[in-house]
């Protein structure tokens, strides 16, 4: 009877440690440079074909997936990062987390922005999105941790929510 159970159990549990190794398949870990100039893995779920660190050129990117399209919209592809803010990586409201490449171009303003862990939301999400130039992020990303405070944050998580509901400048 207890080697009954224990098979039974292991049916039961086997199945799902196996959709929680191709689970994994899905997430992307891409290298984004946080507080302090410190290198990081971010947590997202995969939303394209061939993704290699490649920045979204247009909302009709063939490589964005049907999936990907959808939890892009709706930013659900940035849920994983929950497991950076827990781990210190990252904070609720903040700059972006930016690649290094991109900040180079940029030294200027990578001093400021560095200053600060980035976040799962911030400023440039709730004021345009992927409407705004590349620069106009990095103002906005700089204005932000220059004029930091509380109820900005509080804004900004209320904004957060109306644009995701919305998917105001979503691809």
């Amino acid at each position: 009877h207890l080697l009954v159970g224990r098979s039974g159990y292991l049916q039961i549990t086997m199945p799902s440690f196996h959709l929680h190794e191709e689970a994994w398949h899905y997430l992307l870990y891409p290298k984004r440079v946080g507080q302090g100039f410190k290198e990081f893995d971010l947590y997202k779920f995969r939303s394209m074909k061939n993704e290699k660190g490649l920045q979204i050129t247009s909302k009709d990117d063939p490589r964005i997936t049907k999936v990907g399209r959808f939890i892009r919209k709706t930013k659900i592809d940035e849920l994983p990062q929950l497991l950076n803010v827990l781990k210190g990586d990252m904070s609720f409201v903040g700059p972006r987390p930016y690649l290094e490449a991109e900040l180079k171009r940029y030294e200027n303003y990578a001093k400021i922005i560095l200053m600060i862990p980035p976040g799962i939301t911030g400023l440039w999400q709730t004021s345009g999105r992927n409407e705004l130039s590349f620069e106009e992020r990095l103002r906005l990303d700089t204005w932000y941790v220059l004029n930091w405070t509380l109820w900005l944050d509080i804004v900004i998580l209320l904004k957060t929510m109306k644009v995701v509901l919305t998917r105001e400048g979503a691809y």
